[in-house]
């Protein structure tokens, strides 16, 4: 069975998505790759916008689109960083 994500492991997978679909993506399609409940995903949404992690833009036709902010990215970085650190000493 795989093992539950933790809260900062959802955080980091939102971030990455954003990041990996060339920082610009729609909410609804960000909702289906993290794979959490819709509830679950606004109280994270709403944090990591309300923390500065995510902006969110509108385009011409005034659709929404989430983007990573600078905060973001230092995030991710950091978050690797220590991912790598926890792999290296095999914890």
């Amino acid at each position: 069975m795989a093992k539950k994500r933790n809260r900062l492991e959802i955080i980091y997978e939102m971030l990455k998505i954003v990041r990996e679909s060339h920082n610009s993506i729609r909410p609804t399609p960000l909702l289906r790759y993290t794979n959490i409940s819709s509830q679950s995903f606004s109280e994270y949404y709403r944090e990591l916008k309300e923390k500065g992690f995510i902006r969110e833009e509108f385009d011409t036709k005034g659709r929404k689109f989430v983007s990573l902010t600078d905060k973001g990215f230092q995030f991710l970085d950091k978050y690797n960083l220590i991912r790598g650190f926890i792999k290296e000493f095999e914890l």
